[in-house]
């Protein structure tokens, strides 16, 4: 789907997103893994199993059709970003864990969100073979994420007065253009949508895994030990995806747009619900 926003404007957008992450990223986000792997590891057990198992669930027990399914399943893997490391700050979790967890999700995703969306897409549009993520869209998603990604970092690193004073406005800055996407994208693919029972079925999908997303992130590490602080911060990186680039993903990497409707509702939902739930799990004693 060849048009301005899938060509130019959507790749701007994940462009910008993505290098603003970088600048929040250091080789010591990558180090603290493996000095510390424990929640991470179940974090990424949660991301990376879990989630993608309960979309499949959702989008059966829904009756999601083919093109919704495929796009629910594109957000169970997609990583978390700044919005949940701003989220996690304001609810007392451990900011640095959530770092890292991104960190680790967006180069993980690169590799899983092709075979999950392969595997979906065989899936859900039984076996059709006409719906692809062909090979050259694959790489434009490497480069479109783990480029600017890497820019980021280097612009941190070696003009560190320079990345200081422009981190803030672009990590406050990613948070609206994340916002004012998926406002435009729910709003102008919600006119598609065949009837209004479609539209409430998106919803209702949507609302559902992101409780479930935000339930695992929070209770599952509880449960194998872990802190409450670094529990919010799993249950944030968890219960809020890039929308970004799932869009991203959906626009131009599959060629279409219906795919973009769940994420973009997942994207307006997400930001409600883990807000009501960081206010609740913050407010009890550690």
């Amino acid at each position: 789907m060849h048009t301005p926003f899938a060509t130019y404007i959507l790749p701007s957008l994940l462009i910008i997103l993505m290098f603003g992450l970088g600048m929040s990223l250091t080789i010591a986000d990558f180090t603290r893994i493996i000095k510390y792997p424990k929640p991470i590891i179940i974090a990424l057990i949660c991301q990376m199993f879990f989630l993608p198992f309960c979309a499949f669930l959702i989008a059966i027990l829904f009756n999601l059709k083919p093109d919704y399914a495929v796009g629910l399943m594109i957000i169970a893997l997609a990583p978390g970003g700044s919005s949940a490391t701003l989220l996690s700050n304001l609810f007392k979790g451990d900011v640095a864990l959530n770092i890292s967890l991104t960190a680790a999700n967006s180069v993980l995703a690169l590799f899983s969100m092709p075979l999950l969306v392969k595997f979906a897409v065989l899936y859900f549009f039984n076996n059709s073979t006409d719906i692809a993520m062909p090979l050259d869209k694959v790489a434009q998603v490497f480069t479109f994420v783990l480029a600017p990604a890497i820019a980021g970092m280097a612009l941190k690193r070696f003009l560190p007065a320079l990345a200081k004073k422009t981190e803030k406005p672009i990590k406050y800055g990613s948070v609206v253009i994340v916002l004012l996407l998926v406002g435009f994208i729910t709003y102008s693919l919600a006119q598609k949508l065949p009837d209004y029972n479609d539209l409430v079925v998106v919803v209702a999908a949507a609302l559902t895994f992101n409780i479930i997303s935000l339930l695992c992130g929070y209770y599952l590490p509880l449960f194998f030990g872990v802190k409450h602080t670094q529990a919010i911060s799993i249950a944030m990186e968890i219960g809020i995806h890039n929308t970004t680039l799932s869009v991203f993903i959906a626009f131009t990497a599959m060629q279409m747009p219906t795919m973009a409707i769940l994420p973009a509702v997942y994207g307006v939902l997400m930001f409600f619900t883990t807000i009501g739930f960081g206010y609740i799990v913050s407010s009890k004693k550690a």
